[in-house]
């Protein structure tokens, strides 16, 4: 009886140990309702410095020149906009300008300043707009408004962090003119069905100098500037574009411009 006894003692003593070394190192989809932690696969390390982009960022803009961007109306010719001193601005009819490569869902970190002396109210101060999925020429596509909104009144869904015609922003945390002001972007690009219908909307979490204006926005479609916003065209994988709005006064500057595939 009592060998009976060690032998089963044992049995149970090696099953717990078995039982033990499976929760510390399980096995993805081998979950059960007692056992709440995993260790693969094994969350990637990637380096953030201070002030500098992500070591897996793609630098869309390094102060140096335009290589990563191409004319909106003619892909094949570089962006015709002007380049120094580390920024880069928009030339007044040269055109939109897109990057080479497109996108899908992504994180984004961008830069933009209106001259101090700027002039003119409302949409005509530094009038200008990230298109975070471009899908065609002009300004087809999701726009994010870039505007002078300090201390410059405009229609809600007009100004600065606002999704173009569609969603205001949160809170107006623009800088005054002459002062950068920073965009943290993330987006998530629509997706559709083989038919061609829509399957989910795009959606965006955008913070305006480190105050979220946008927390998980739906996008009822590209932006219009005359009615509704709908989703008539399907696509994939898109550029990034910035405008050249043609206002007197826009001469907005960029910099420090980095994406992170998400």
């Amino acid at each position: 009886m009592n060998s009976r006894r060690i032998i089963l003692g044992a049995a149970v003593a090696s099953a717990m140990v078995m039982q033990v070394q499976a929760q510390e190192v399980p096995k993805p989809g081998k979950m059960t309702p007692d056992m709440t932690e995993f260790w693969e696969p094994e969350v990637k390390s990637v380096a953030a410095p201070v002030n500098a982009p992500p070591a897996d960022a793609i630098v869309l803009f390094d102060g140096k020149n335009l290589d990563q961007w191409v004319s909106v109306n003619d892909p094949s010719k570089p962006a015709g906009w002007t380049v120094g001193d580390g920024v880069f601005t928009v030339k007044k009819g040269t055109g939109n300008i897109q990057t080479k490569q497109s996108f899908e869902d992504y994180q984004l970190h961008i830069e933009w300043k209106v001259p101090a002396g700027i002039t003119g109210k409302g949409q005509a101060r530094g009038n200008s707009g990230l298109f975070l999925a471009s899908i065609g020429k002009g300004d087809a596509g999701y726009e994010l408004q870039i505007l002078d909104s300090y201390e410059n009144r405009t229609y809600a869904n007009g100004q600065a962090g606002s999704i173009y015609k569609q969603s205001p922003p949160l809170r107006n945390v623009t800088r005054k003119p002459g002062e950068w002001n920073v965009y943290d972007v993330i987006f998530t690009a629509p997706r559709f069905k083989e038919d061609g219908s829509l399957f989910s909307p795009a959606r965006v979490t955008v913070m305006h100098n480190g105050v979220v204006v946008q927390n998980n926005t739906e996008l009822r479609g590209p932006t219009q500037y005359i009615g509704l916003p709908s989703y008539n065209t399907p696509h994939g994988k898109s550029p990034i574009k910035l405008q050249d709005h043609g206002d007197p006064s826009e001469a907005i500057s960029f910099r420090n411009i980095w994406i992170r595939e998400l």
